[in-house]
């Protein structure tokens, strides 16, 4: 086959890939979830083969594990973060009303004449945001019933996730020894050297930016409720879950504790400083100790790329885009990169008559 025929073929089915998770993305939930918690786990089975557990065993007991703590989590700590997220909605607007009169004092003494025109605007904008704030949750309960197979998804989340996080878990070393007899043989060294690649990066970032968003998420949740934050464990778990995207979830987390504390004990600022404190010391430690010590530096993605993956994949996919972005983002990243080294090595970038050829040693996929 000719070397253009190749990329047509390969442009064939990417865009049929596309297409096709595109129409099927919510019926494919269920199974991504499940594919991304046996990723996830893979290691922990792989240890416990190596301490004489059989795959099968190992993956029964992983996924146990993991379904008892997620009923706990569920049973005791759900009701109290709905139970939050219905007081913030209830009481927003009111703390929306204190911010606007003291942001009207402040301006009215700097402002001088301009201070008519900088209130009209300020109460439209915060009139505004109050309004979508306490509407939040009708409007993402109307959103999720209005497709109509909102029950069906998510008994398939619950029933169908576990059951294909165990298969795939069990059977991981066999999937990816048959991937391998797949590969096209001519390429194979240089799939298989693409697909460590892409494991080191997606593994790290997936691995440990989770583990790292699970440790902030339960530093968060203690040190702001132990202050006495209105909220504080609401704003806590979702300033962890955030986290995946590093930077953001810190700056989102910081800008709403703020706006409660200062809601909440205005004119006194000891609440905020210490908020500022708590954020402050957990940045600290997440640079300083957990991405380098968890994360490394395999990954090789910039925060910009991680919000542009996060936006592109959830506008084309919804749920499943946003689940999947970062870790597709990961492994475009590797072969971004591969692409741009052997651009380099071309007679297209060093105008030789022949390029210079990439060595490619030919390791097996890690099982």
């Amino acid at each position: 086959m000719r070397p253009e025929m190749h990329v047509v073929f390969w442009i064939v089915v990417f865009a049929t890939g596309v297409a096709l998770v595109s129409y099927l993305s919510d019926a494919l939930l269920p199974f991504a979830f499940g594919a991304v918690i046996a990723y996830f786990l893979n290691p922990v089975a792989a240890a416990l083969q190596r301490l004489g557990l059989g795959r099968t065993m190992a993956s029964v007991v992983i996924i146990g594990i993991a379904a008892l703590a997620l009923a706990a989590a569920m049973v005791f700590l759900l009701p109290l973060v709905v139970d939050q997220l219905r007081r913030l909605a209830e009481t927003l607007p009111g703390d929306l009303e204190r911010i606007r009169k003291w942001v009207e004092v402040l301006a009215e003494r700097h402002l001088g004449a301009s201070f008519p025109g900088f209130k009209a605007g300020l109460e439209r904008a915060l009139g505004e945001l109050a309004q979508s704030s306490t509407s939040l949750v009708g409007d993402a309960a109307k959103m999720l019933w209005s497709r109509g197979q909102a029950l069906i998804n998510l008994v398939s989340l619950v029933l169908v996730t576990p059951i294909v996080a165990f298969y795939l878990l069990r059977d991981w070393p066999a999937v990816l020894d048959k991937i391998d007899a797949w590969l096209p043989v001519r390429h194979a060294a240089t799939v298989r050297r693409l697909a460590i690649d892409v494991d080191g990066a997606v593994g790290a970032f997936v691995r440990g930016q989770g583990t790292i968003c699970i440790i902030l998420g339960v530093i968060y949740a203690i040190a702001l409720t132990a202050l006495g934050l209105r909220y504080g464990l609401l704003i806590g778990v979702a300033t962890g879950i955030l986290a995946f995207v590093p930077l953001v979830g810190w700056v989102l987390g910081l800008a709403t504790s703020l706006v409660v504390a200062l809601s909440q004990s205005w004119p006194d600022t000891t609440l905020a400083l210490q908020v500022i404190g708590v954020f402050a010391a957990a940045m600290a430690l997440d640079s300083g100790l957990l991405s380098p010590l968890i994360v490394g530096q395999k990954v090789g993605l910039h925060p910009v790329s991680l919000m542009l993956a996060l936006f592109v994949f959830s506008a084309l996919f919804g749920l499943l885009g946003t689940l999947v972005a970062v870790p597709v983002a990961a492994a475009l990243g590797v072969l971004v990169r591969f692409a741009r080294d052997r651009y380099l090595e071309s007679a297209i970038y060093l105008g030789a008559e022949k390029p210079t050829p990439l060595s490619v040693p030919a390791p097996r996929l890690d099982t």
